[in-house]
């Protein structure tokens, strides 16, 4: 079984890095500025920008 990819607000990070709202469905689409966080393992996530988003782990570039 893998690891979570998308967070809502309560829920722990599972590791350290860089996390960035993304639409709950389809968050290849993108949104506009969208929040971006950093966290440390065990964090919890704040609350999203509206009710529809969820967190997700920023790609490395």
């Amino acid at each position: 079984m893998g690891e979570r990819t998308k967070f809502v607000a309560g829920f722990k990070a599972p590791n350290d890095g860089w996390y960035m709202e993304a639409g709950e469905d389809s968050f290849h689409m993108g949104i506009s500025h969208p929040k971006k966080i950093s966290l440390k393992k065990g964090q919890h996530f704040p609350k999203n920008t509206n009710h529809n988003r969820v967190w997700v782990k920023m790609p490395k570039v």
